[in-house]
C-alpha cells in the first residue's frame, strides 16, 4: 500500500536525520503518504503544510468530499487516511468502511470536533486505527500518523474500556447518555453551536433552510433537557475535555487550524 514509483519526485526520508531516526524501517526511503478528507479548506491548509514540512511525510491528496473521497483514496493509495467524521455530504465512518473492506491494511485516523462516544464506536467498528479530536497539538496530530503507518494503534486502555461499555450497552456518564439520544445531524450542529455559529451560518455549512436548523435546535434542545444553546455549547465543551482522559491539550501552534 502506498508504495510510490521512483523517479516521481517525491520526497525521501532522510536517514539518520532526527526526524526519522526511531521511525523508519530499515531498507524503505520512502515517505509516509497521507491523504486528507475533510470539507473544511482551512483544516486541510493547515495539516497539509504541518504534514509537507516533515521529512518522513507527504500529503499526496484531498478531497472535501466524503461522496469523492473513496475514488480518490483508491486512485491515490496513501498508507494513511486523515478522515473528518461528518462531512455536509457524508458520513467519514461510511468512507472507512468503504476504504477499509478493499484495503484491509490501510491506516484511517479519524479527525473530529468533539468527543462523541458514538462516533467512537462507530469508527472502531468500520476498522479505524485511531480517533484525533481537532484540538490536538500539531505534533502529537503527526506522531499518531507516524505510529498508524507503522500498523500501530491510538486505541489506548481508556478509550477500549469506553467501547466496551458501549457495546453492552452500559454507561455512567449522563451526558453520554443524553449524546446517545441524538441524531448524527443533530451531534453535527450541537458541534457548530459549540463553534458560535448562528442558525443561517448552520444552515449554510450543512446545507439545509435556515427555519430547519432553528427546528433542529429546538429539537435538541427539548431532547437535552436544556433552554438555552449556551448550554448545549457548554455540553459540547464538556464532551470535547473529557476525551482527552488527561490534562488539557497546549495551544496549537499558528499552523494547526
Amino acid at each position: 500500500m502506498g508504495k510510490v514509483p521512483s523517479g516521481s519526485g517525491h520526497k525521501s526520508r532522510k536517514r539518520g536525520s532526527e526526524v526519522c531516526q526511531d521511525e523508519c524501517v530499515e531498507g524503505d526511503d520512502k515517505p509516509i503518504t497521507v491523504f486528507l478528507v475533510d470539507d473544511h479548506e482551512i483544516v486541510r491548509t493547515g495539516v497539509r503544510a504541518m504534514l509537507n514540512a516533515q521529512e518522513d511525510i507527504e500529503v499526496i491528496g484531498e478531497t472535501a468530499s466524503a461522496a469523492d473521497a473513496p475514488r480518490r483514496i483508491r486512485q491515490s493509495r496513501p498508507d494513511v487516511v486523515v478522515l473528518d467524521v461528518r462531512m455536509p455530504d457524508g458520513s467519514g465512518v461510511d468512507v472507512c468502511r468503504d476504504i477499509k473492506s478493499e484495503s484491509p491494511d490501510l491506516a484511517v485516523l479519524m479527525l473530529t470536533s468533539f468527543a462523541d462516544d458514538e462516533a467512537l464506536f462507530n469508527s472502531i467498528m468500520a476498522g479505524a486505527s485511531g480517533f484525533v479530536l481537532k484540538q490536538v497539538r500539531g505534533n502529537d496530530l503527526v506522531t499518531s500518523i507516524r505510529t498508524v503507518a507503522r500498523g500501530g494503534s491510538l486505541l489506548d486502555q481508556g478509550i477500549h474500556d469506553r467501547v466496551v461499555r458501549r457495546l453492552r450497552g452500559e454507561t455512567n456518564d449522563p451526558d453520554e447518555a443524553l449524546l446517545g439520544s441524538l441524531t448524527e445531524r443533530e451531534r453535527r450542529i450541537v458541534e457548530l453551536i459549540a463553534e458560535g455559529k448562528t442558525n443561517r451560518q448552520i444552515a449554510d455549512e450543512i446545507h439545509l433552510a435556515e427555519k430547519t436548523v432553528k427546528n433542529y435546535v429546538s429539537n435538541i434542545l427539548a431532547k437535552l433537557g436544556m433552554a438555552r444553546r449556551s448550554e448545549a455549547a457548554a455540553f459540547a465543551a464538556r464532551l470535547t475535555s473529557s476525551a482527552s482522559d488527561g490534562p488539557t491539550a497546549d495551544p496549537p501552534p499558528p499552523n494547526w487550524p
